[in-house]
């Protein structure tokens, strides 16, 4: 899927530098993991508890004799200890997602997203790799009215999953500031595309719209469906890790990006493209609201663009169009 893009600098060769991908059989992991194989990484260490991802997402990848998978929590020093080992960079994409379920389960939430993170960073740290770099959300934007959102401009949070996520941004700006330790975050912005799940309580939006129109049936979409999003095609949020990875800008640490396309579209309209796709009439019913969900969100991604080099480059049409169809084959 990857080997036709090129994310990296032309003169750096990944077949001398060793990559460790938290979180490396879930939805985003994967993906990383598989643009990091297609371009000859000397090695690509996966690390996942399995809680959430799952190991048909890197089947088309057991090919390669660089990847190695670890089975394991984030959360486990010891672990984490030997899994850094001759790592030059490390993905952390490893978390307990879902802003519902962070309500339901906010200990859960924090022993996954803040003491699995904190642990992370910290064998990073010891084990002196040359670069973190980890996923955030626009979650950690909160109540705060303005769009497009700016990376310095938060308003309160509306739920545990925001809090954890906000607190990963903290200690990483501190571990950067007191230790030196090349770090950066990612904020993503309703990141979707293949391999996304469809079954669960918290699955997310557009692999769930999709998985009701092909069963025909209804779509619930909560409250009234004109709420926003800077919906984000899974290759753009890939890219964004591969240049905050390999950037030559040390100047470009020690900070969060926001990472989406920059356009926002109704959550209705979304579904009706999706039906569009389909060749099918759409038929939503609408419940109410969710506890914690924000209601506009639209990015302004020139902090990235101008830092990282980052250039969106699937809108959301065809990154719909790519996932449907994706979806269809599977």
């Amino acid at each position: 899927m990857y080997q036709a893009v090129h994310f990296h600098p032309a003169d750096l060769d990944l077949s001398s530098s060793r990559f460790l991908v938290t979180g490396g059989a879930g939805f985003i992991g994967s993906h990383i993991v598989e643009y990091l194989l297609q371009h000859g990484a000397a090695l690509v260490r996966v690390v996942d508890n399995l809680s959430e991802g799952s190991l048909e997402n890197l089947a088309h990848l057991k090919g390669y004799s660089a990847l190695e998978f670890c089975e394991g929590d984030c959360s486990d020093a010891a672990f984490m200890a030997k899994m850094m080992d001759g790592i030059d960079y490390v993905s952390h994409q490893a978390a307990l997602g879902s802003v519902p379920r962070s309500i339901k389960l906010p200990l859960a939430t924090n022993q996954a997203n803040v003491t699995g993170f904190l642990t992370v960073l910290n064998a990073a740290r010891e084990a002196n790799v040359k670069r973190m770099v980890f996923a955030s959300s626009s979650s950690v934007y909160g109540d705060h009215p303005q769009l497009p959102k700016k990376e310095e401009l938060t308003g309160n949070l509306l739920s545990p999953y925001a809090v954890s996520k906000k607190v990963n941004e903290m200690y990483a700006e501190v571990f950067h500031r007191i230790y030196g330790m090349e770090v950066c975050g990612l904020r993503y912005f309703n990141i979707f595309g293949p391999r996304q799940k469809t079954d669960g309580p918290y699955a997310a939006v557009i692999p769930l719209f999709i998985d009701a129109i092909r069963a025909d049936k209804p779509v619930y979409i909560n409250g009234d469906g004109l709420q926003t999003r800077d919906f984000t095609y899974v290759e753009n949020a890939v890219q964004a890790n591969i240049r905050a990875l390999t950037c030559a800008r040390e100047t470009a640490m020690g900070r969060v990006y926001n990472i989406a396309v920059g356009e926002r579209v109704t959550v209705l309209r979304m579904y009706e493209m999706l039906c569009e796709q389909a060749g099918v009439k759409p038929q939503a019913v609408h419940r109410d609201e969710r506890e914690g969900d924000i209601r506009d969100s639209l990015a302004d991604t020139s902090a990235a663009a101008t830092n990282l080099g980052y250039n969106p480059g699937v809108k959301m049409n065809e990154g719909l169009e790519r996932t449907f169809n994706w979806f269809l084959k599977s």
